[in-house]
């Protein structure tokens, strides 16, 4: 397994492109009796690979893309060696997420290898753009066609890096939505000297920033935390120290629980520009909807698979970024997200321990083994 992903780790699949993970993939699952289809949109490609025919469909979900480097210099080893020191093992996307395909990739041969009989349709989809921006490609217009031809995915374990200290310490059973816009606020450009004749949407930025900041946009739940507000680019000037700009642009983000929802955020935030009487364009884009696994039967037997090997059972809750399990939800699916531990994903000198990569394996194999006994 550990050389397995080496072999991965040591591709530059810096999203949108695979750059021949899936070959590999595909050449490992083939040879127990994976069918395995390519399903490609434009400049993104996705490896489907089931195993059996009846039953209950259980996927597990992930990506091989990774995200840039940063600078190469500092990393201690270089990012693509996949180098291991003692029990680490450093590569850009090892936590996030070629670990995880590695593990399961494993544990299902195990698995499979081991079983006399599976009561239920083994599946694994992987894409090469979960981290990119493209429109195209994405998990969720192969979720579409599924849906379309009736086939449901009544069980979904995503490989997200979910743990925080250690491994399998925590599960997420949901995630929260995220809602991005872009705003333009509209002035009149002139000369600094004389204020009477230009109008300074930087100045005007000042009080709106202010009351997104105090906006109290929901309380949350018991699974979700409340929806929070961030800025992540301003942008303004022409570069002359002595003229007004006439526009000002803003990038920003919601990320939302279950409590608010796509319309009311909208709603709310064009009415505090109204409120201020600005002359604004505004551009909305939705990333996913929030979603929560409510039915226990899943979660039941990932926390009892957790326990069965580690001896503690993993904390649930629905924190984090986004994730292409939205893309899932829309079939009420059972979702599960369990992986690698997150300190150290998209950051200079991304890691993982080699052992507990080993204790994610068996309990990747272990709810295996518990759901084919379930069902």
């Amino acid at each position: 397994m550990i050389e397995f992903l080496q072999h991965l780790l040591r591709i530059k699949s810096i999203s949108p492109r695979d750059m021949g993970c899936f070959d590999l993939i595909e050449k490992e699952l083939i040879q127990h009796n994976f069918k395995c289809e390519r399903i490609n949109y434009l400049n993104v490609e996705n490896l489907y690979a089931t195993y059996g025919d009846g039953g209950k469909l259980f996927c597990f979900l992930g990506h091989t893309d990774v995200v840039p480097s940063g600078p190469e210099n500092k990393w201690k080893y270089p990012p693509f060696s996949a180098t291991i020191e003692n029990d680490v093992l450093y590569g850009r996307g090892v936590a996030d997420m070629k670990a995880s395909v590695a593990a399961f990739i494993e544990a299902a041969k195990e698995f499979i290898t081991s079983s006399e009989d599976v009561s239920f349709k083994l599946a694994i989809l992987l894409t090469s753009n979960e981290e990119g921006t493209s429109k195209d490609g994405f998990i969720d217009k192969i979720i579409e066609k599924m849906i379309e031809d009736s086939e449901n995915i009544d069980f979904c374990l995503v490989g997200e890096p979910t743990s925080n200290n250690r491994v399998a310490d925590c599960a997420r059973i949901g995630r929260r939505g995220s809602l991005g816009g872009h705003l333009k606020i509209l002035g009149k450009q002139g000369h600094i000297a004389y204020p009477e004749k230009v109008i300074n949407p930087i100045l005007q930025s000042g009080d709106l920033i202010s009351k997104l900041n105090e906006k109290i946009w929901d309380d949350g739940n018991d699974a979700f935390d409340p929806t929070s507000f961030q800025i992540s680019n301003i942008s303004a000037g022409t570069g002359a120290h002595n003229v007004v700009p006439g526009e000002l642009e803003l990038t920003f983000n919601f990320r939302f629980s279950t409590e608010s929802t796509e319309e009311s955020l909208k709603s709310q935030f064009e009415s505090i520009l109204d409120e201020l009487k600005l002359n604004y364009e505004l551009n909305w884009y939705l990333n996913g909807d929030p979603y929560y696994t409510k039915v226990n039967f899943f979660k039941d037997i990932v926390c009892s698979s957790v326990k069965q090997v580690t001896g503690y059972t993993p904390e649930l809750n629905a924190k984090g970024g986004t994730s292409d399990g939205r893309f899932v939800a829309k079939m009420d699916t059972e979702i599960i997200e369990l992986g690698p531990v997150n300190d150290s994903i998209h950051q200079i000198n991304e890691h993982i321990k080699i052992s507990e990569l080993w204790t994610l394996k068996d309990i990747y194999k272990k709810i295996l083994i518990n759901l084919n006994q379930a069902l």
